[in-house]
């Protein structure tokens, strides 16, 4: 039973916060089995195969034949997709996962795919010829109808142009060019030609379609009036040039008549063909679109699978193949069971052997997650993947990552937008994520959904503590402050009066969060800078504790006994005993120091104006440097205590002690420790040879003295190394405490500045508007209101939300992570349908 649950809490605890635990294992396979039996492990995504053959080239594996003839069935499909796409009707999409078809039925659906193809494009080929001959009969229409207007009266007009010494008939040709050309092409007739011929032009007012790419184009009718044989060959060659379609004109009015009623004719039968041919390609390509994504997950399978079997190797006997992969630990029993449906349903009477398999490899990182945990390890992964069985910092950034978020962007107004968005693609999440989209942004917005619901239900509780809801306060208790001392004419005459403690305030303080009387006091930045400031250096050193703690885990789980007593006691001792200890002395001056007050607090050694400096104590215990206790004459003791407490001074200086000690601590205890290990260990391979080979003679004692002198010039430059690295840690950490306590300032400054700029936003603008009155001051604030909610949601939420997740990032990944993540490791890639078919989908849609 014992053993049991601790399986059970191993399989849960040890997946959530480390890695999953893998094995190598060798698997075996029948030829006729292996197909069903990859199948089965692709439907199940848990198993990641090695190649087998890396020196093997892509030609000359066993399946490239399969593989090439899946590549051509793809391509047909995708030749489908685009036609049906272009006609716009639906693909029937019902969410339905096909298996794997069997290799015997490749040929049928090599079949169907032939026939579809070589059936669509014949009837496109028709339909272009068909398009092609209407497209000619229309033109041919058009100048018909045109020259007749032409002749008529414009021929006295072409004479006397010419000139009168052109007494015989003049020739023409007649044609169709595109309407952007024609100013060009007027410009080169008149050139070329020297001003010899005359053009006339008229637009076709409906476009005509391009039977090669399907456009509509606008094109104009031309006559060109000229005489001789060498001004036709000139301007046929100019239309040539120019792209100009010419036809047949007859001269005589009744021949053209009789000419266009039967182009209209035989553009009516046409209409007709076309209209049959357009439905045949409708009903071919709508039998088509209901089973097209059905044939697309069918051939990609396939595909898959043979491209997975080539990773494998045959065996002697060409009649097994022999696979390695990485498989979860915890997932063998229902990897084995996917193995024999899959020789079931093949047939095969072989069963597959699958073998665990020792290995000095790093095995790849898997950390299951779901679709709530998956935001969260994404941010973890895109920094690095962890190593093998690495502490995941996953589930604490569930919970740090959105509070420190909130920190910055605490607003409750703002906060509950953000909230609200994210709800709301939670709540739509099925329909949301049907609609596959390929605008990134949006899929950035989605992917993270829950990271967003959370920073913004973390923002609004921080909201209600600094009591900020678009920079005015929520008064939910009543202020516990009073104004005392002031008259009328004083609170009119001072718009914005400071707030006095020692007169003001009550005595008990307001029960959640800020008192909204700050919002209209003076002194309001003064007294936020403070607190803000403390509460992000405090927040700031427990987050990086944290991280310490955290890598003595990894310690223990890795058994670094040396790291423990070299790196980490002397690390967590080190950020203790001066950085915790600082976060110590707020909370200690938090507790003893009030505001003077005659009645609660009359002692003035307890009063604020009495209570010394944190950075200044700090500064000091640091540089082991008293306090001034005597006034600026040095007549007299100053009343305020410089100390906290007593025995404040020895304390401190012990901790700075202890803290400097800890430096050569990191920099030398482990090289040293190491350094007695290892000879240790080689005076005990020492003894070990001189006891089986009984004692030494001369020549035996200098082959050992040899030894000896080899082996340790190889230690030196093995502990070169090892001290240059403990050196860098050392430093990094020393210099980085610093720095990473300075850098957790960034929740007071982005915080500030967020409040400023939401302060700012609504003074100059709603604030205006809600100072008109009337109707005109009603369209003036609507005006307003509308403004000010834009530049709130663009400014506000989206571009200071950015800057805060951006910052927030920073924190997680420097300032936290580095205390113990070293995120060395590879991600475990299954083999899996559901990964290559969303890869292969979301291929497609940013291809078109």
């Amino acid at each position: 039973m014992s053993a049991a649950l601790e399986s059970v809490l191993e399989a849960t605890m040890g997946s959530l916060f480390r890695s999953e635990e893998m094995t190598l294992c060798q698997l075996f396979l029948q030829s006729e089995a292996a197909y069903a039996c990859v199948s089965e492990l692709g439907e199940l995504g848990l198993v990641q195969f090695r190649d087998l053959n890396p020196d093997v080239n892509a030609f000359q594996r066993k399946f490239v034949n399969e593989v090439r003839r899946c590549d051509e069935m793809e391509r047909k499909l995708r030749y489908l997709e685009k036609e049906i796409k272009k006609d716009g009707i639906p693909m029937l999409d019902t969410g339905e996962n096909p298996e794997a078809p069997q290799p015997r039925e490749m040929i049928d659906l090599e079949a169907t795919f032939e026939k579809l193809e070589n059936e669509l494009r014949e009837v496109n080929q028709n339909a272009e010829a068909l398009k092609r001959n209407f497209l000619e009969l229309t033109e041919l229409k058009h100048i018909l109808r045109k020259t007749q207007v032409f002749f008529d009266e414009h021929l006295y007009t072409i004479t006397e142009t010419l000139g009168s010494h052109y007494r015989n008939p003049l020739s023409f040709v007649a044609g169709v060019i595109l309407r952007e050309r024609i100013p060009a092409f007027e410009r080169m007739l008149w050139r070329a030609c020297r001003g010899n011929v005359f053009l006339r032009q008229a637009e076709i007012e409906t476009p005509l379609e391009d039977p090669s790419t399907g456009d509509q184009v606008f094109k104009s009718v031309f006559i060109i009036f000229f005489q001789g044989d060498q001004l036709k060959t000139r301007v046929k060659k100019i239309c040539e040039g120019f792209r100009a379609t010419l036809y047949p004109c007859p001269e005589a009015p009744a021949d053209r008549r009789e000419m266009a009623m039967g182009v209209m004719t035989r553009i009516e039968d046409l209409n007709t063909v076309l209209g049959q041919t357009q439905d045949h390609r409708h009903r071919v390509l709508v039998a088509a679109a209901k089973n097209i994504k059905n044939w697309f997950i069918k051939v990609r399978k396939i595909k898959a699978i043979y491209h997975t079997l080539n990773l494998f190797n045959l065996d002697v006997t060409q009649k097994c193949l022999i696979a390695e992969c990485w498989v979860p630990v915890l997932d063998i029993e229902t990897i084995q069971q996917a193995l024999r449906r899959g020789t079931e349903r093949s047939g095969s009477s072989v069963p597959p052997i699958l073998n665990r398999m020792e290995t000095f490899e790093d095995p790849p990182t898997y950390n299951r997650t779901n679709k709530f945990t998956k935001g969260f390890q994404a941010l973890i992964d895109a920094y690095g993947v962890a190593s093998y069985r690495e502490m995941n910092p996953a589930p604490y950034t569930i919970i740090t990552f959105p509070f420190l978020f909130a920190v910055m962007f605490g607003d409750l107004g703002h906060g509950m937008l953000m909230f609200a968005f994210a709800a709301w693609m939670v709540l739509k999440e099925k329909p949301l994520a049907a609609q596959k989209t390929d605008n990134e942004i949006w899929n950035i917005f989605f992917g993270g959904r829950y990271i967003i619901f959370l920073m913004g239900l973390f923002s609004m509780y921080t909201g209600l503590i600094y009591n900020d809801v678009f920079s005015k306060s929520l008064n939910l208790f009543g202020s516990h402050w009073e104004i005392r001392n002031l008259t009328s004419k004083d609170v009119l005459d001072n718009g914005v009066l400071p707030i006095n403690p020692t007169w003001d305030y009550v005595g008990h303080p307001y029960p959640f969060g800020m008192d909204p009387i700050w919002q209209l006091a003076e002194n309001k930045i003064i007294f936020l800078n403070s607190y803000k400031m403390k509460i992000s250096i405090i927040f700031g050193i427990i987050h990086m504790l944290f991280g310490v703690v955290v890598g003595l885990f990894n310690h223990l789980y890795f058994k670094r006994r040396l790291n423990i007593i070299c790196e980490f006691i002397p690390q967590i001792l080190f950020l203790i005993f001066l950085f915790f200890y600082m976060t110590i002395l707020m909370f200690i001056k938090w507790i003893k120091y009030a505001a003077p007050h005659p009645i609660n607090n009359p002692d003035v050694t307890t009063s604020s104006f009495c209570a010394p400096s944190v950075l200044i104590t700090f500064i000091n215990m640091v540089l082991f440097k008293s306090p001034e206790e005597k006034d600026t004459e040095g007549t007299k003791k100053n009343p305020c205590d410089p100390w906290m407490y007593g025995g404040q001074n020895g304390l401190q200086m012990l901790l700075v002690l202890v803290a400097l000690l800890c430096i050569p601590w990191m920099l030398f205890a482990k090289p040293f420790m190491m350094m007695q290990e290892r000879k240790k260990k080689h005076m005990q391979d020492l003894n070990t040879h001189n006891t089986e080979n009984g004692d030494l003679d001369g020549s035996g004692a200098v082959q050992a003295q040899g030894q000896v002198q080899g082996g340790h010039k190889e230690e030196e430059e093995d502990m070169a190394e090892v001290m240059i690295h403990q050196g860098i840690h050392t430093i990094e950490y020393v210099l980085g405490s610093v720095s990473h306590t300075a850098s957790y300032l960034r929740l007071w400054a982005l915080s500030l500045a967020h409040a400023q700029l939401s302060e700012v936003l609504w003074n100059m603008v709603l604030r205006n508007g809600l100072t008109q009155g009337g109707g005109l001051g009603g369209i003036i604030l609507w005006a307003l209101f509308a403004f000010w909610a834009t530049m709130t949601v663009a400014i506000l939420v989206l571009m200071e939300g950015l800057s805060a997740f951006l910052h927030t990032l920073r924190l997680h990944w420097v300032e936290f992570q580095s205390k113990f993540y070293l995120g060395q490791g590879y991600s475990f890639t299954p083999f899996s349908f559901e990964i290559l078919l969303e890869t292969a989908q979301a291929t497609s849609e940013a291809a078109d």
